[in-house]
């Protein structure tokens, strides 16, 4: 197509004009494993192709919207190890979303590295700025490209018909002939720019939408004002004092035509706009945007949590990488963890003890922390340390600590008084909390230095893996000796960083009531907090009003799989720390719980959980004051343009929706619709499903599209995860994830909410 889809002047911008042309640079994958490759800018502005001098034909592609952020110079594990051969100015890192691995390059010129780099970033910003009609319109471009085989510029009808297969479609050859002959206005047997515009449109249309439109509209052409009020307040259930200059904002911003702007109406194409825009999503936009009381003590909020945050891979012999501190950090992770032993050369290393997993410097871990711990959120970072390290090497690691993070670590209480609770997170913004062994108490150090000779005795940490893959049952007569050292000697300098998470083991819920300060911090495998909810679920609630609590995965889960966060929720637990490397349900609930809140990291735990004087049992929630069961009502209407998860051309998708809810037990339930046979693109079901939410304040929504096979598992094609709490009721839109957390647009559903009082 003529166009660049993306709206990008290129003409005049020298970095665009030499990405076109084409530059070699190295792809570097290690220090050894440094090879040319020929990388250019396509005409289209959003694929970047590059192949190897001696691949023949073969060459590999990647698009422009796949791309996060470009980091300049020695920004990179593999990039430093190669710093002594080529100089920062010469290097970059393309960094993708999701858990896709980075692409490091180096130039052969500062110029070329700038150019590369200027360029990207402007193709990411200007991607990020495009406005709903203009991603359609690259949505349109893109599938031009994908079909016009022979890239003559235009279509006959036998690319149609690839074309139809790719989206998704399996039409009916007549009806796919009539669309294709009414859009060939030209009547040359083909379709190029406009008619293929024409012919995408038609296949797109939307009568599930139209059907609403027209419920609506006194005329069946247009909304005027009056109808749309009518819609926000019957159907959306907008606040009524506010419903006619939404309205009439809502035309402004969504309303392609300037006549309709004039008459104060809207027409079809708008209204298609403004349900497939932010505010038409099922996500309530003010939700997204940080709203809750930051204020509360910070035991108060969920805290979105990693375990063995160094790790890419399993837990056995997994790449340990300064990327996966990284990579949690922008994600919103607010709890990162760092497994210190005895290093070379005196300095402390990172790995997973008492394993083949590779090791990485702990000041490289540090240096990372002081670079992105608040490029997300401003909210404290803590970080949970599991300290195997002798005591010179403890020294070493305060003093990395303090030299590297500087004011960012908090090295006092912040009014220098004995506190009686928590700071909230608005008070500690831009602090590193450290998580860890203190010799003595908080209040002796306040009053006065304690004064070992040299060190102190504590007990070793209770996150000790090799301890919890003991109790587990793992019979290795290595890994069972390595439990049974019970005591260790800890540094003044390390402990003295220590103020409000102070790491303790834990004897009972009676006992900490009676005895434990508000900073002792209590670490649980998920087999042992199983356990205290089973026993005791209450009594658990109660003591994480007044204590933080950790949660992490048993030492089993050697492929770094996870356990069902939700169950921790439920008790109140604030740190519940996951392998932020395994996609899957575990951590799409995570994202999906903290995806609300300006995805600060930080979530306010309903108020029967933050109170001591009330109690409140996960078992039992309609014992507690203020109980008020709710009704959800989904109608899932539709879908649109959902991915292909067979690379067979031939093969199509047979979608089904099941919606989860995961809350309290009394509230775990699922239900699905019908399948639909080989409809990908524009399935249709209008199927109800019916749901009681007895603690809607603990509920998450997660809706999952799947390819329906009878003879084998059916295939994941999407899936997207809410709080219940931020539902929009109404007709929306609910844009879907990859299995990655990655968006996949333009692929949605469409689905009408109602959620009722049931008492």
């Amino acid at each position: 197509m003529a166009s660049t889809g993306s709206g990008l002047r290129i003409q005049g911008d020298d970095n665009l004009q030499s990405m076109i042309v084409g530059t070699v640079m190295r792809k570097i994958k290690s220090r050894t494993w440094k090879k040319q490759r020929y990388f250019k800018l396509q005409e289209d502005c959003m694929t970047i192709w590059y192949k190897s001098k001696k691949a023949g034909n073969a060459h590999s592609t990647f698009s422009v919207s796949d791309m996060e952020t470009v980091r300049e110079g020695h920004q990179s594990e593999v990039l430093l190890s190669i710093a002594d051969e080529f100089p920062p100015d010469r290097c970059f890192t393309l960094v993708f979303r999701g858990r896709r691995g980075n692409l490091d390059l180096v130039a052969d010129s500062a110029d070329e590295a700038q150019s590369w780099i200027k360029g990207m970033r402007k193709l990411i910003e200007n991607l990020e700025n495009m406005g709903e009609s203009e991603k359609l319109d690259q949505w349109i471009c893109e599938w031009f490209k994908k079909a016009d085989k022979n890239n003559d510029g235009r279509m006959n009808f036998r690319e149609i018909r690839v074309l139809l297969k790719m989206m998704n479609v399996d039409m009916n050859e007549h009806h796919a002939h009539r669309l294709f002959m009414t859009a060939d206005k030209s009547q040359t047997g083909t379709l190029e720019d406009d008619e293929f515009v024409l012919f995408y449109k038609m296949l797109t249309q939307r009568e599930d939408v139209l059907r609403v439109f027209q419920d609506y509209s006194g005329d069946g052409q247009k909304l005027s004002l009056r109808d749309l009020e009518e819609f926000l307040r019957d159907e959306q259930l907008e606040e009524v004092d506010g419903v006619q200059q939404l309205a009439t904002e809502l035309i402004e911003r969504y309303e392609p035509s300037d006549t309709a702007k004039m008459l104060k109406a809207m027409s079809i194409d708008g209204f298609l706009m403004y349900l497939a825009s932010a505010e038409g999503s099922i996500f309530h936009p003010r939700q997204q945007s940080l709203y809750q009381d930051m204020t509360q003590p910070l035991n108060h909020y969920f805290i979105s949590s990693s375990h063995n945050t160094y790790l890419m891979e399993d837990q056995l012999r997994g790449h340990s990488s300064v990327e996966g501190y990284i990579r949690a950090l922008k994600r919103g992770c607010r709890c990162v963890e760092v497994d210190c032993w005895d290093g070379p050369n005196g300095e402390p290393i990172v790995y997973h003890g008492h394993t083949f997993t590779s090791k990485i410097l702990f000041k490289d871990v540090v240096n990372a922390l002081g670079n992105y711990a608040f490029k997300v959120s401003e909210y404290p970072v803590i970080l949970s340390t599991e300290n195997h390290c002798g005591v010179e090497q403890q020294r070493v690691m305060a003093q990395h600590l303090n030299t590297i993070l500087g004011d960012k670590l908090l090295k006092s209480t912040l009014d220098g008084k004995i506190p009686v609770s928590f700071p909230s997170p608005e008070e500690l913004k831009g602090k590193i909390l450290l998580k860890g062994k203190k010799i003595g108490s908080l209040e002796e150090s306040l009053n006065g230095p304690v004064e070992p000779e040299d060190s102190q005795t504590g007990e070793v940490s209770d996150e000790d893996e090799a301890a919890d893959i003991d109790e587990d049952s793992l019979h290795s007569n290595s890994l069972r000796r390595t439990a049974k050292k019970s005591k260790q000697r800890l540094s003044k300098e390390l402990s003295d960083c220590v103020v409000y998470c102070k790491s303790v083991h834990f004897s009972s819920f009676k006992h900490s009531r009676i005895h434990s300060k508000f900073y002792e911090i209590s670490s649980f495998t998920e087999s042992k907090a199983r356990k205290h909810l089973r026993e005791a679920g209450a009594e658990f609630v109660h003591h994480n009003a007044r204590q933080l609590t950790r949660v992490y995965p048993s030492g089993l889960r050697t492929d770094s799989s996870n356990f069902n966060p939700q169950e921790m929720w439920n008790t109140g637990t604030q740190i519940v720390a996951l392998n932020f490397q395994t996609a899957g349900v575990e951590m799409d609930l995570n994202d999906g719980l903290f995806s609300q809140n300006g995805r600060c990291g930080y979530v306010l735990k309903p108020d029967f959980m933050r109170m001591s004087e009330r109690r409140f049992d996960p078992e039992v929630p309609h014992n507690r004051e203020g109980y008020r069961p709710l009704s959800l009502c989904i109608q899932v209407i539709s879908g649109q343009q959902l991915p292909k998860v067979n690379i067979k051309e031939s093969s199509v998708v047979d979608p089904f929706v099941r919606v989860e809810i995961h809350g309290v037990p009394l509230d775990q339930a699922k239900q699905e619709t019908r399948y639909i046979d080989n409809n990908g693109f524009n399935p249709v079901w209008y199927d109800t499903l019916r749901f009681t939410i007895h603690a809607p304040e603990l509920a998450l929504v997660r809706f999952v599209v799947e390819d329906y096979d009878k003879a084998s598992r059916n295939d994941f094609v999407g899936q997207y995860t809410l709080p219940f709490s931020c539902i929009q009721q109404g007709y929306r839109h609910i844009h879907l994830l990859s299995k990655d957390g990655t968006s996949i647009p333009p692929a949605s559903l469409f689905v009408h909410v109602r959620i009722t009082n049931l008492v």
